[in-house]
């Protein structure tokens, strides 16, 4: 009984692992505690998940797998122990018989989806014989399940229960129609409108959260608590004993619960209003995860070290974008960190980031999303969202698509799973307010003050004639004042083309764009971070960049020259300039013509408009009270691409969830969420030699960050043309001369540290990438 093993390296018995499941089962109970004030989900919730994780890994008793995990020779079948741990359950009668079916598929879909666990290890492996039991083997020798599960030490497990769990079963624990049980449901599943649906699903979501966690013997689970909003109090007295205090509309979300939408200008504070709001629930005992949900990666980074430092315990606070291996990286070769070393600490920052040991996360919209779309552990991530804080922050940035994905999250995490929303924007148009009013149901508005809007004028239009790229001796004299000046063009080839000839009039200089690798991207990034917190004359007075810069830094320059863009667009770039209110009025100068490319890139229309609004408004101080109204006037509606985009994925996306079936992945809805993504990597050929290197050290992050993301036609256009080659890279992974084979794309097209890669440039190929 004390030898049966349930791992093998290093070794851990089979009751050490279910207590150790039964741990961490502990710690969720108390920080999921209402869970059960959902609608589907039992009162005796918690009781029923004590019991799965109990009987979840009992098969493990089989005779030979155990010499598996003892490491002798075994005769083991590749079969799944789950199926064994399910005769063990049915003779146990401590459960009523409708919960019991539900705790019985949880148990036996723990480790593998049902339809992988039918196809591959029940109709791939037990034949249905003449005497309709499940054989195992070929026709000449068959070996049925019910003899398999004879070879499992039934006593030992009998008694275990017994003896630590206070479990009895009878002796004649016996197979019964146990197998049944999965094609049963693959014939009729759980959906979302059945009265278990959600009983099942986050059932499952729990264990494989205790059963995940467990196995790495974690310790503890972290919650916020209210030492955690200290930062709160110290920010208010510190205002105080200047004289001043929180913002009206930041004290009016201290005073609410429920959801929430607020309206008010960039830098006034709606990071902490936020974090107001939820402390006010905490204190009402209401308590959940908190997602902090924002839409580029730069943003996500500022604003996951922000929370780190400002949060009484910074190992509460993670973040999750498709780019988080490229800054970690970052952060342990800036930390001198042995290369072994490094990837064990990113491995396991990215893991814990992913689970549910960190409550606070910081997170791009697709970290939610996939989770509706039925992405594998789609069950752990909705359990986590159990009446959890989702904190959007400039909602108004997605496309139609997208924002139709995010209306449908937002139904039905309300009406489901007791989340609450707070909505924060600065600029956003009635009709995309009305979406998400519509989607969150009953809420509370807040909106800054009249006055407060007035005290934050620090900006005024300077409409120019003519195109940017023709009008560059302006900046240039505007540099030899001794300005800080920004730059912002619509297109990368433009910022490179402008980059290039201002440069040289800059005492220090950045260009910043999408077509940077990463390593280069995340240096710039930070050379500007730093430069904004130093107070050294050779600071950075030029930066050239396109869109990547209108929300992504934390930054403050004293003048703005940029190309024409939607009024969104461009508040969002006036941003960037006098952030910090302590320049007085600033100028932001906006050209009126555009580069026919710009028109790719933005809706011609939605330009002409907000022209016009300038037109009218040309050498005024820009008053934020009244930005709505222009707004408005230049977003009246969605286009009607746009209009036909987002009705369209808002049908499909809501009828998708009456599908989206728990223990069942689609690869179909795998392949939908990954469309989303219109990019593809390429590696410069400068790089290959540096690439190789890094794999040969087993450092594949620093290898990807090399490379540079294109869109996916462009991708195509460029392997038809000869620009992209398909290459592998074949090289030993141990002493035993085992290969690894990597597969990249490579390009031929220019590429330098300081601008990026230049689609119209290209070199020779390398001979030695020559086929």
């Amino acid at each position: 009984m004390e030898n049966l093993l349930a791992k093998s390296n290093p070794k851990v018995t089979l009751h050490q692992h279910i207590d150790d499941c039964l741990h961490i089962h502990d710690f969720l109970s108390e920080q999921f505690a209402h869970i059960t004030a959902l609608k589907g989900v039992p009162d005796k919730f918690w009781e029923y998940v004590k019991i799965s994780i109990i009987f979840h890994d009992l098969g493990k008793a089989h005779s030979e797998f155990q010499k598996i995990l003892n490491g002798k020779p075994h005769k083991w079948k590749s079969q799944r122990h789950e199926l064994f741990s399910l005769p063990f359950f049915s003779s146990f009668d401590g459960i009523e018989t409708n919960k019991k079916k539900i705790i019985q598929l949880a148990i036996a879909g723990h480790h593998k989806d049902f339809d992988k666990l039918y196809e591959r290890y029940i109709s791939g492996f037990y034949q249905e014989g003449d005497d309709d039991e499940f054989d195992f083997g070929s026709d000449d020798e068959k070996i049925t399940y019910e003899e398999e599960f004879s070879k499992v030490d039934k006593i030992s497990v009998i008694q275990l229960i017994k003896k630590y769990y206070e479990i009895k079963l009878g002796d004649k624990v016996g197979v019964t129609d146990e197998l049944r049980t999965v094609d049963k449901y693959l014939y009729r599943p759980i959906d979302v409108e059945n009265e278990n649906y959600w009983f099942l699903t986050l059932l499952f979501g729990a264990i494989k959260n205790c059963d995940h966690l467990g196995s790495a013997q974690v310790q503890g689970i972290t919650n916020v608590v209210a030492e955690d909003f200290a930062f709160l109090e110290a920010k208010q007295k510190g205002l105080q004993l200047k004289g001043f205090d929180f913002y009206a509309h930041q004290k009016s979300c201290s005073e609410v619960t429920g959801n929430v939408i607020l309206t008010a200008p960039t830098g006034s504070g709606k990071t902490e209003s936020a974090f107001l709001w939820i402390r006010k629930h905490f204190k009402e005992g209401k308590t959940g995860r908190i997602f902090y949900v924002l839409p580029f990666t730069a943003s996500i980074n500022a604003m996951f070290e922000r929370l780190s430092d400002e949060i009484s315990s910074s190992d509460k606070v993670g973040m999750l974008h498709g780019k988080l291996g490229a800054y970690l990286n970052d952060y342990f070769e800036e930390h001198q960190y042995s290369q072994s070393t490094k990837k064990e600490a990113i491995d396991d920052l990215k893991q814990k980031f992913k689970y549910v040991t960190t409550p606070v996360k910081v997170c791009t919209p697709f970290q939610l999303l996939k989770h509706i779309f039925g992405l594998k552990g789609f069950e752990q991530g909705m359990f986590e969202w159990v009446n959890a804080f989702f904190i959007f922050d400039e909602i108004h940035a997605y496309d139609a698509k997208t924002f139709a994905q995010i209306k449908v999250l937002l139904e039905f995490v309300t009406t489901h799973l007791g989340v609450k929303v707070m909505v924060m924007t600065a600029t956003m148009p009635t009709f995309l307010s009305k979406e998400i009013e519509s989607a969150i149901g009953k809420f509370t508005p807040i909106k800054a003050d009249d006055e407060l809007y007035k005290k934050f004028q620090r900006h005024r239009v300077r409409l120019m004639k003519g195109l940017l790229g023709d009008n560059l001796k302006k900046i240039e004299i505007s540099l030899k004042r001794g300005n800080k000046v920004l730059v912002v063009c619509n297109t990368v080839k433009e910022a490179q083309k402008v980059y290039k000839k201002l440069q040289k009039h800059a005492r220090r200089s950045v260009l910043l764009h999408g077509r940077f690798n990463a390593t280069d991207r995340n240096a710039y990034e930070q050379t500007l971070i730093r430069s904004e917190k130093s107070d050294i004359i050779e600071d950075i007075n030029l930066l050239v960049g396109t869109q990547a810069i209108e929300v992504s830094l934390d930054i403050d320059f004293d003048v703005i020259y940029s190309e024409p863009a939607p009024i969104d667009a461009l508040i969002q770039r006036f941003g960037r300039v006098n952030r910090k209110r302590e320049k007085g009025i600033s100028n932001c100068f906006v050209f009126n013509e555009n580069n026919e490319s710009d028109f790719y890139v933005y809706d011609k229309d939605v330009i002409e408009r907000t022209i016009k609004v300038f037109e009218r408004n040309d050498r005024q101080i820009i008053d934020e009270s009244i930005l709505q109204k222009y707004i408005d006037e230049v977003y009246p509606d969605w286009s009607q691409k746009q209009n036909d985009e987002f009705n369209n994925t808002y049908e499909i996306m809501k009828s998708s969830l009456k599908t989206l079936i728990p223990l069942c992945h689609s690869k179909k809805r795998e392949e939908d969420f990954y469309k989303m993504f219109d990019g593809a990597k390429v590696l410069p050929q400068i790089y290959e030699d540096k690439f190789k290197e890094f794999l040969k050290k087993f450092d594949f992050i620093s290898a990807e960050n090399l490379k540079v993301s294109i869109r996916k036609n462009r991708l195509g256009q460029w392997l038809s043309e000869g620009y992209v080659r398909k290459k592998t890279f074949a090289y030993e992974k141990n002493k035993k001369g085992d290969l690894l084979e990597i597969n990249y794309l490579i390009t031929n097209k220019v590429y330098h540290s300081k601008s990026g890669l230049n689609i119209e440039e290209h070199e020779i190929w390398n001979e030695e990438t020559i086929w």
